[in-house]
């Protein structure tokens, strides 16, 4: 269960706090981001350098400024330690505007469903304060720890709206799709 207060810049779930980010996470954001195992699937998105780090975290929050949303930094309840980042952001597929589903986790925090439980409540917060826009998830083939996680935030194989992305073939995993995109993209 979470809290999915309108306006709020924290979620809560039984036991994570996902909070907007701040410029205090620009460390985390890096050391996250830099780790070549968070980014095996996603190489573009790796970090190596502080101001890397930065700009990532001012596009964040530029994002936080104009839509209200964004991508939250997920800690357990007992910790102020960052786990890693969940969150959404506004895109285009195909031509139709779409929620992008975002998760990256440390290593550390990987295998206690850590990603699952903040995507899920991203996905119920995005379905209460932005159910115009469809929510996706774009996911590598190879990537079966990100399908799990997608499918366990209440998402289900899209297979007719596959394509290339960024680093590859993206799979994409959506929680409903519109009949304009539907048709738009069959």
């Amino acid at each position: 269960m979470s809290d999915v207060t309108k306006g709020s810049e924290q979620l809560r779930t039984s036991r994570l706090l996902l909070r907007r980010p701040t410029e205090a996470d620009v460390e985390a954001i890096l050391a996250i981001h830099r780790d070549p195992a968070t980014c095996l699937h996603n190489p573009s998105d790796a970090l190596t350098e502080l101001t890397e780090a930065e700009e990532l975290y001012q596009r964040w929050n530029d994002q936080w400024s104009r839509c209200g949303y964004g991508y939250w930094v997920a800690r357990a309840h007992d910790s102020e330690r960052q786990l890693g980042f969940c969150g959404i952001k506004p895109m285009e597929l195909r031509g139709v505007p779409i929620l992008n589903l975002f998760y990256r986790f440390a290593p550390s925090a990987w295998g206690r469903g850590y990603a699952s439980e903040a995507a899920s409540a991203v996905a119920t917060w995005a379905s209460h304060h932005v159910p115009d826009l469809p929510l996706i998830a774009r996911v590598r083939p190879a990537n079966t720890a990100s399908q799990r996680v997608a499918v366990r935030a209440g998402l289900t194989r899209a297979a007719h709206l596959d394509g290339p992305g960024y680093d590859g073939h993206d799979w994409i995993y959506a929680t409903r799709l519109s009949k304009t995109m539907r048709y738009a993209c069959d």
